[in-house]
């Protein structure tokens, strides 16, 4: 059941910087032209938002999966 608080805890901690960043960046290279050996590029950053249900399901399955791992562990 140690694997199931493992992952419980990780849910919560990826919902948490879900919920406090709420999207993110990256940095792509395009060739704008391109003329026999010569190249222009430019960098393009795109951005995606991340909804905040997404973060509040991955606090929420975390919590309980950390109930889970609790009860299992009383049973024992």
């Amino acid at each position: 059941m140690k694997s199931i608080l493992i992952a419980g805890v990780v849910m919560i901690v990826l919902g948490a910087a879900v919920l406090g960043y709420g999207y993110y960046s990256y940095t792509t290279t395009e060739t704008v032209l391109q003329i026999g050996s010569i190249k222009a590029t430019a960098e393009r950053t795109h951005t995606v938002e991340l909804p905040a249900i997404l973060g509040w399901l991955l606090v929420g399955g975390g919590a309980c999966a950390l109930v889970f791992a609790a009860l299992s562990k009383k049973k024992d």
